[in-house]
C-alpha cells in the first residue's frame, strides 16, 4: 500500500472523535462497495491517462456534499497519490484502516524501509500542512530544524530517540516534555509521528527531510503570476479558486503586470509552470517552425 497514504490516513483519523470516526468508517465502507460495483466510477479512477490531480478533483466533486469532509479528504488523497490501477485498493485500505481504528482505538504502523518510512511521515505532514498558512509553515520549518540540531548535539537524547527497544509512547513522551511548550502543536504532532511512523535510526534524517517538505509546501501556497494586462478582481478570484483546487490548499497570488508578454498570463506554483502568454505561444511556434525547417533540410 502507498506509504504516503498510510501517513495521511493516520493524521486525519487521529483528529476524529468517536462519533466522527464511526461516520467516516461507514462512509468509506460504502465508497469501497460503490467503487467495486460502479463500473463508470472505477473506470474513471483507474484511467492511466488521467493525472492524480485530475482524479482527486473528480472524486472530490462527486463526494462533496454527500459525505463528511474527512472522508472527502481521505478519498481525494487516495486518488492523488496512488497509481491509477491502485486507487480501488487504496480506498479498500482506507476503509479497513478506519474500521480497525473504530474497533480497536489504536493502530501500529508496519515496518517500512527508510525511504518508505519517510514517505509515510511525509503523508502525515501533507495532511497537517493543508490547513496552515505560510507563516505557520515557516515557524514549523524553523522548529523542526532546531529539534534536529538539538538531537544531534545531545548524545543522551539521540540515544533515546534511536533506541528501537524503547516503547514508542516513551519516546513520544520525551518529545512532548522537550518541545511541548516551546513549539507549535503542529510541530509537536509531526515530531511524535516521526517516532511512530518513521525509522528509529533515521530520526534526525527524517526530521531534516520534513524541513525540506515544509519549505516545498510554502512554495505551493504562493502563485507567481505575470500578466500582459491587469487582472480584474473576478478573474483573480477565479484563478485563485482554480489553483487552490489543483494544489489542494489555499493559494496566494503574487501578480506582476508585464507588458512584454503581449497578453495572456504566466503562472508558477511550486513545480508547476503554465505559460499561456502571447509571447510564450509565439516562442513555441518559432521553435516548432525551426524544428520543421531542420527536418526539411535533412530530407532535402
Amino acid at each position: 500500500m502507498n506509504s504516503s497514504l498510510q501517513g495521511y490516513a493516520a493524521a486525519i483519523i487521529a483528529e476524529l472523535d468517536a462519533s466522527n470516526l464511526a461516520t467516516v468508517t461507514a462512509e468509506l465502507a460504502q465508497l469501497d462497495a460503490t467503487m467495486a460495483a460502479n463500473r463508470d466510477l472505477r473506470a474513471a479512477m483507474t484511467d492511466t491517462s488521467v493525472t492524480g490531480v485530475a482524479r482527486r478533483a473528480v472524486l472530490t466533486q462527486v463526494l462533496s456534499g454527500k459525505v463528511s469532509a474527512p472522508t472527502v479528504r481521505l478519498a481525494g488523497n487516495a486518488a492523488l497519490v496512488s497509481n491509477a490501477q491502485d486507487v480501488p485498493a487504496a480506498i479498500s485500505f482506507l476503509a479497513q484502516r478506519a474500521r480497525e481504528a473504530d474497533r480497536d482505538g489504536g493502530y501500529d504502523e508496519p515496518t517500512l524501509s527508510v525511504t518508505g518510512a519517510r514517505q509515510r511521515v511525509g503523508g502525515f505532514a501533507s495532511a497537517t500542512f493543508e490547513d496552515l498558512d505560510n507563516s505557520d509553515l515557516e515557524g514549523i520549518e524553523e522548529e523542526l530544524f532546531r529539534f534536529a540540531r538539538t538531537v544531534e548535539a545531545t548524545p543522551e537524547l539521540r540515544r533515546a530517540m534511536i533506541d528501537r527497544d524503547l516503547p514508542v509512547n516513551r519516546r513520544q513522551g520525551i518529545i512532548e516534555a522537550l518541545v511541548g511548550s516551546k513549539a507549535s502543536p503542529s510541530t509537536t504532532k509531526l515530531l511524535k509521528y516521526v517516532v511512530a511512523g518513521g525509522r528509529a535510526r533515521d530520526v534526525v534524517g527524517t526530521v531534516d527531510w520534513l524541513v525540506d517538505q515544509a519549505a516545498k509546501a510554502r512554495g505551493w501556497r504562493v502563485a507567481k503570476v505575470r500578466t500582459g494586462k491587469p487582472l480584474a478582481e473576478a478573474q483573480a478570484d477565479r484563478l485563485r479558486t482554480s489553483l487552490s483546487r489543483v494544489s489542494g490548499h489555499p493559494v496566494e497570488l503574487q501578480v506582476t503586470d508585464d507588458v512584454t508578454l503581449l497578453g495572456g498570463v504566466r503562472i508558477e506554483v511550486g513545480d508547476l509552470l503554465v505559460d499561456a502568454t502571447a509571447r510564450g505561444r509565439l516562442e513555441q511556434l518559432r521553435e516548432h517552425l525551426e524544428a520543421d525547417h531542420r527536418t526539411f533540410q535533412k530530407n532535402d
